[in-house]
């Protein structure tokens, strides 16, 4: 798997390319794919290369487990809108942006090939026969343990691990996490220090996250919605985003980044990795 600088937002892909995103990515998927294999079984074998991962081929679940601990985003987007029950969940009244639930909530989406993903409870992931009742009830346990382990590595590291999703699919018929795990493409992390007093007084989070790309884009009109063009990006924010992505690798996983060289051919790089390391899986 070769993760590239590429980034999407609202389900379509935006025509930039984030510097060091897709070694940031890699990375972090890598070290908590190694750092949770004690709680389930997943496909990683190593990462060769800074922008590639060595795994195993897997049958996946079209399901993301989406665990929110914090009423942000999507979720506060429909709560501000009057709904009070997401994905068959029914949430609390009286909650703020940003707040945090009484205790993690899980709210499924549907992992669409093409177009949005789209909310599901988990009676009619059953009832569709998309996940059988017992894999279900095994994949909402290690959900709950995965996002507590990656909360209490963010909080180590002076961060909250707000909400994130995680996909799991079947590897020679035993279950197994897949895809990537923490990353700030498919988690939001706010900063610690000052998260309460700045909640008590109203003001907007300060986070580590690719929201806070779709919170920019969302200011510009854009939401990924038919006849919304996507606004062009500025080199400052562009640069501004890849940093943000490298703070977060470097709290989350105590490692110093290292930055390639401008001159250095990253496709001949991965290739000559990635080779060496399949030679020494055959």
């Amino acid at each position: 798997m070769v993760v590239t600088d590429r980034i999407s937002a609202f389900d379509v892909l935006l025509p930039i390319a984030i510097p060091y995103k897709g070694q940031v990515l890699s990375r972090i998927a890598s070290f908590f794919l190694e750092n949770t294999a004690d709680i389930v079984p997943n496909w990683f074998i190593e990462s060769p290369d800074p922008n590639a991962v060595v795994g195993h081929l897997c049958e996946p679940y079209k399901i993301e487990m989406v665990i929110r601990g914090y009423l942000v985003g999507h979720a506060w987007r429909e709560y501000e809108a009057g709904n009070r029950t997401l994905c068959g969940v029914r949430l609390p009244d009286g909650l703020r942006e940003n707040d945090r639930f009484p205790e993690p909530v899980i709210t499924p989406a549907t992992h669409a090939e093409h177009g949005h993903d789209e909310d599901i409870s988990a009676e009619e992931i059953v009832a569709q026969g998309i996940i059988p009742a017992g894999d279900y009830a095994q994949i909402e346990e290690f959900t709950r343990r995965l996002y507590a382990r990656g909360s209490e590595a963010a909080e180590n590291n002076g961060l909250i691990l707000v909400d994130t999703k995680y996909e799991f699919g079947r590897k020679n018929g035993q279950l197994c996490l897949i895809d990537e795990v923490h990353t700030p493409d498919s988690s939001r992390y706010f900063y610690l220090d000052g998260f309460e007093e700045r909640q008590e007084r109203g003001e907007r989070q300060r986070q580590l996250s690719k929201e806070f790309v779709r919170e920019w884009l969302i200011e510009k009109n854009f939401q990924g919605l038919e006849g919304q063009a996507i606004p062009e990006f500025p080199d400052e924010f562009v640069k501004d985003v890849s940093e943000r992505y490298i703070e977060l690798f470097q709290k989350l996983t105590g490692q110093v980044f290292v930055r390639s060289d401008e001159n250095e051919d990253p496709l001949g790089r991965i290739y000559a990795n990635v080779k060496e390391a399949l030679k020494k899986l055959s």
